[in-house]
């Protein structure tokens, strides 16, 4: 169901412009900006998380473990494709 939302005017020109552009309606352009925003906001978190685990030296040597056993479960004998 659609639903209205108020931006700002400036958002609006860049908006429509990108709309313009890509040939798509104002809808679609800012359903694409709201799912690349959220995939942005995702991506700082899971840095934010790593940098975490990084400054924690035990549990970034318990990653780093983990990460080699799972390499070794790729020794299936075939060669990379």
């Amino acid at each position: 169901m659609p639903q209205t939302i108020r931006i700002g005017p400036e958002a609006h020109s860049i908006l429509t412009e990108i709309a313009r552009e890509t040939h798509t309606t104002l809808t679609e352009a800012l359903s694409r900006a709201v799912t690349a925003y959220r995939r942005e906001v995702f991506m700082q978190g899971l840095a934010g998380d790593f940098a975490a685990l990084g400054a924690d030296h035990e549990q970034w040597a318990d990653e780093q473990a983990e990460r080699l056993a799972w390499e070794e479960t790729n020794a299936d004998g075939l060669e990379n494709e």
